[in-house]
């Protein structure tokens, strides 16, 4: 008589059937759920003024955005102009401008829009300075962000 030998059954092996599908829905979760970072503020949030009249940007992508309001230090004092993710002075607006206009093409820098960002409690001299630099430099399309309400209670 010949003995058979007995195979050891081990584990059976795990199915990976199913992992291509469960890859693309964490991907796409990931995708629909994540926003792209614009800016690390380095200086405080600014607390928008209200208007009464809104209107939204169109093109965000050709907006570029310069931040007033007060340093993150509170040894620092007045106010500060942050664009991207560096703090400048008044003087540097236009070559902030100039770069980002070098990053446009040709004909997209007619409809290039500069959204300035400051805080309600800004210094008015300080934005009139930028707005001075800006239209040194012919960039006279210019946005404030403000935030939707009405808070003039009458006075005019």
């Amino acid at each position: 008589m010949s003995k058979f030998k007995k195979k050891k059954k081990g584990l059976p092996a795990i199915s990976t059937a199913s992992l291509p599908d469960i890859v693309f829905m964490l991907l796409f979760f990931f995708m629909v759920s994540t926003t792209m970072r614009e800016t690390d503020l380095l200086i405080k949030k600014p607390a928008l003024p209200t208007a009464s009249e809104v209107k939204k940007l169109e093109q965000k992508s050709l907006v570029s955005t310069i931040y007033v309001g007060k340093s993150k230090d509170a040894r620092i004092s007045g106010d500060k102009i942050q664009v991207n993710d560096k703090i400048i002075d008044v003087k540097d607006v236009p070559s902030f401008i100039f770069s980002e206009r070098a990053l446009r093409k040709e004909e997209e820098v007619k409809y290039m829009t500069t959204s300035i960002k400051a805080d309600k409690e800004a210094n008015v001299g300080t934005i009139l300075d930028i707005k001075e630099q800006l239209r040194d430099i012919n960039a006279l399309k210019i946005s404030f962000s403000t935030t939707k309400g009405n808070d003039l209670k009458g006075n005019y």
